[in-house]
């Protein structure tokens, strides 16, 4: 007799539904979404004003549960943004031929540990490729999106625009499990100030002149050194991040020489209560991206 995976497929969805986190089918046995897309879209129930996207498709709505896993062994997506989470990934290293390269747990613990705090104790899933899922309430008001990188090495987040795999779903890779904690703790402070969207510095017209330039980038380490130094405590390590990310532009564009940040940056940090050592590191990896990304300079239309 052949085992139907229906029932509790079913059962995991209309859980994870009863939380409020809202649900939508997964192809049986993977993770992409299994509702139609655009161009096969019939323009009928929930697309009869015109096509909805899984995101706006998902739902805690029980019958409506029921009558879409009745049709399949769906896995189950919980898009995060309707629900009210920010999932972070911790994901495991892709060159599995080098030992020695970090795994998302690793990095995330070593920022927890800069910022001054443990590892939150949240709900928490196992992947199926061996990583984490750390599950947050996001923030009122803030509508945060999905992140890859910006947090740490190997840990990206899911919010608007992004979903994650539920419970009792299967992959050929294994199973998602619940590890510990049933309750989803609220995002902290400290990583929510990571996560928000770096200001953008004052920029230049089109045109100006090597002088106005030296300026806008004078008045933004003016700005964000003054940031770090009054950062609250909880705050301090979130305030440096961001201000090396928007500052990082300048010294990729010529404007600020990088030890002249990174000098203001440091004072600023330690004399907001954060260590020698802890500056250091937040300020490699912030300007490390920071200089990457911003290559080429942009010009005011």
């Amino acid at each position: 007799m052949t085992h139907d995976p229906r029932p509790a497929l079913l059962s995991a969805a209309l859980e994870a539904a009863a939380r409020g986190w809202h649900v939508f089918p997964l192809r049986p046995g993977g993770k992409p979404p299994a509702l139609h897309g655009e161009q096969s879209c019939p323009r009928t129930g929930d697309c009869a004003h015109g096509h909805l996207k899984w995101e706006q498709r998902a739902t805690t709505h029980p019958d409506r549960i029921r009558a879409a896993w009745s049709r399949a062994p769906f896995n189950v997506g919980i898009a995060t943004g309707p629900s009210g989470l920010l999932v972070v990934d911790l994901d495991v290293p892709k060159d599995k031929s080098s030992s020695d390269a970090p795994g998302g747990a690793a990095t995330f613990g070593a920022l927890c540990e800069r910022a001054g705090h443990a590892v939150p104790d949240t709900y928490r899933v196992r992947t199926a490729s061996g990583g984490e899922h750390l599950y947050f309430t996001a923030p009122a008001g803030i509508r945060l999106a999905n992140t890859a990188g910006t947090v740490a090495r190997s840990v990206d987040t899911r919010a608007w625009g992004g979903y994650v795999v539920a419970v009792g779903s299967t992959t050929p890779a294994g199973a998602y499990e619940p590890l510990c904690a049933p309750v989803a703790a609220p995002l902290p402070s400290w990583l929510q100030t990571i996560l928000l969207p770096a200001s953008k510095p004052a920029q230049a017209p089109s045109g100006a002149i090597a002088g106005q330039s030296q300026r806008y980038a004078d008045v933004a380490l003016a700005n964000e050194t003054r940031n770090v130094a009054t950062a609250q405590q909880g705050e301090r390590e979130g305030s440096l991040f961001r201000a090396a990310r928007a500052l990082g532009r300048f010294v990729a564009w010529g404007d600020l020489p990088r030890h002249v940040v990174e000098q203001a940056l440091q004072e600023a940090g330690q004399g907001a209560g954060l260590s020698a050592a802890e500056c250091r590191s937040t300020l490699r990896s912030a300007l490390d991206w920071s200089i990457t990304h911003n290559t080429g300079r942009r010009q005011a239309a």
